[in-house]
């Protein structure tokens, strides 16, 4: 049973009595184990006895977006179209703009109704929005890809993962169920000309107008297969170390589950009830449940609610207030865009956080942190940091153009934090130097791992 919260019309369109399948759009939500959505327009297609097709729809002007996060996409389609097939399900995916190919809106015209998942950044609320008014048909959207449904969870942008954290734990339990893929009772074969995805992903891209290109992640491949098998990885090696040993960047605690839940390869509700299952009161299980449930949804209801998150606007006034009265305080070093994408500064642990993100498409999250204050005390304004920072952890990071992206970036920017003490440059936004570093962790050690990146990549 779906919560009915996690479900919304898009549209008043009437359902098509003479429709000939139900149609799923799949777009954020890349799997087919915990997939709200999946599962609704299977009940649909069971309740309506008719057959379901699954469309994804490639575009190749998505903001930001490159052949490495294409990489990612297109080997997460190919797991999708072998665990469909094995449930005698059609899947079909078009480029837009290829005229050779099957597109929404045809599909929609013999569709009894048409489900998507839900996305949360305003070019996926944009895109459904505008299909909603297009398609002949009702669009539903399932929510699939956040235990508490955003609006439900709080109906306002909150100020800190304080005040959601409270509303989040009297509702979770409500949420925390599983999701069973039932099974489809009603098959057809259908024929529509698609994306032929047992081409050479190299072959593949080629058929796509991407601005930047970038080598794939050599350590990080698509698909629900390989999200199954790194969580499994943490739940064996490292969930034990993650509530102390999370934020070492030369150690290998973390998850590294963050491509996945970005792309959609994997459900955080069955992430979540997975760990209650094996560790439901250990220390690092409630740590990292809470970077998972209350960290990551504050970042979601962040993105909802304040339109402005990708700009410096989304900062909170005192934030603004007090990197304004320091805007003209005397930098000593300052590094251009260039510099700081190349990773050429004086301080080697930025540098090693700046190639770690080139080389892999991933970051340790506490390096994270700092690599975004050293950029806030190393550009000529505040404003040019932001619009820095937010735009190399879009292009590199897998899990860039993404709330967690966002909302991680503004935070070394004051979102989501409260005002210290005030100092050069940064005012009253929390600092961070070298030094911390040096006391907290080995870091020559991660020095040395980032470099043994570099020579085995």
């Amino acid at each position: 049973m779906i919560e009915a919260q996690r479900i919304l019309a898009l549209n008043t369109k009437k359902e098509n009595a003479q429709g000939e399948y139900i149609l799923y759009w799949m777009q954020s939500s890349l799997r087919t184990r915990y997939n709200h959505a999946l599962v609704y327009a299977i009940n649909k297609a069971n309740e309506q006895k008719l057959p379901l097709i699954v469309f994804f729809q490639l575009i190749d002007n998505y903001p930001e977006a490159n052949t490495r996060h294409y990489t990612f996409v297109l080997e997460s389609l190919r797991d999708i179209e072998k665990s469909l097939s094995q449930k005698k399900i059609s899947f079909f995916v078009g480029i837009q703009g290829n005229f050779s190919h099957i597109t929404l809106q045809k599909l929609a015209q013999k569709a009894f109704c048409t489900i998507t998942d839900r996305g949360y950044t305003r070019f996926i609320r944009d895109w459904k929005e505008s299909q909603a008014r297009k398609l002949p048909c009702p669009l539903i959207q399932v929510e699939s890809d956040i235990v508490v449904p955003v609006e439900t969870a709080s109906p306002k942008e909150e100020y800190s993962a304080a005040t959601l954290r409270r509303k989040l734990h009297e509702k979770i339990p409500s949420f925390l169920k599983e999701c069973i893929t039932p099974k489809q009772q009603i098959y057809a074969s259908f024929s529509f000309p698609s994306l032929d995805l047992s081409q050479p992903i190299e072959t593949l891209l080629t058929q796509l107008s991407l601005p930047v290109t970038l080598p794939p992640s050599p350590l990080f491949h698509g698909g629900e297969k390989e999200a199954q098998k790194h969580l499994t990885l943490f739940l064996t090696k490292n969930l034990s170390l993650f509530a102390q040993d999370r934020n070492d960047p030369s150690l290998h605690a973390n998850s590294n589950l963050s491509p996945y839940l970005h792309f959609g390869n994997i459900s955080p509700l069955e992430i979540a009830l997975t760990i209650n299952a094996i560790h439901p009161q250990s220390e690092s299980s409630q740590s990292f449940l809470e970077e998972l449930i209350v960290r990551r949804e504050l970042a979601i209801n962040f993105v909802f609610y304040n339109h402005r998150y990708d700009t410096f606007a989304c900062l909170p006034d005192w934030a603004h207030k007090t990197l304004t009265l320091h805007k003209e305080d005397p930098r000593e070093y300052l590094y251009s865009r260039d510099q700081l994408e190349q990773a050429k500064t004086h301080d080697p642990y930025w540098n090693s956080a700046q190639q770690e993100m080139r080389l892999t498409g991933k970051m340790h999250g506490y390096m994270r942190m700092y690599w975004g204050k050293k950029i806030l005390e190393w550009s000529k304004t505040p404003e040019e940091a932001f619009k820095t920072a937010l735009s190399l952890n879009n292009i590199y990071e897998l899990d860039g153009r993404d709330p967690n992206g966002f909302a991680g970036v503004a935070w070394c920017f004051g979102k989501h934090d409260r005002p210290w003490k005030e100092r050069p440059i940064f005012g009253m936004i929390r600092y961070m130097n070298a030094k911390g570093l040096e006391r907290k962790f080995n870091m020559s050690a991660y020095v040395k791992k980032v470099q043994s990146f570099k020579t085995s990549l």
